[in-house]
């Protein structure tokens, strides 16, 4: 089940949605991906599942992975350690998706889905889903 902002009141649609993916919400990747000065608008979950299979869930099957280098993935102001990265990933490319889920008054979400992932401690590489949203409020 999601926890977190995607379970809250006013977000059945989003946790219904997405429930049946079994994200397990994982703060210490927000820890690590997300800027330090806006991290409370950021929620970070994993899930078992390999990417392709959570995009078919979400019904975004036409949406296509790009294989990106991990700075492009994780960007350049989390407090990340980038050697540790880069050592773990070598020249490994991850698959990343990046899409824009609307949320209606509330505003929209901006989604980031990464996989493979980074293990927290950034010394193994874990097979299923990272999910980084950014809370995006509207205009």
């Amino acid at each position: 089940m999601i926890l977190g902002a995607l379970s809250q009141p006013g977000r059945a649609g989003r946790a219904q949605e997405i429930g049946a993916l079994d994200w397990r919400e994982a703060s210490e990747y927000r820890a690590l991906f997300a800027p330090r000065r806006h991290r409370s608008a950021y929620r970070t979950y994993v899930s078992a599942l390999p990417l392709d299979a959570v995009l078919d869930r979400l019904d975004a099957t036409e949406t296509t992975p790009e294989a990106v280098t991990p700075f492009d993935a994780f960007g350049q102001s989390g407090r990340y350690d980038r050697w540790k990265i880069a050592r773990l990933y070598g020249s490994r490319r991850l698959r990343v998706v990046r899409m824009p889920h609307a949320d209606g008054p509330r505003g929209t979400e901006s989604w980031t889905l990464v996989s493979p992932y980074p293990s927290p401690s950034l010394d193994r590489i874990e097979p299923g889903t990272l999910l980084i949203v950014l809370e995006v409020p509207p205009l």
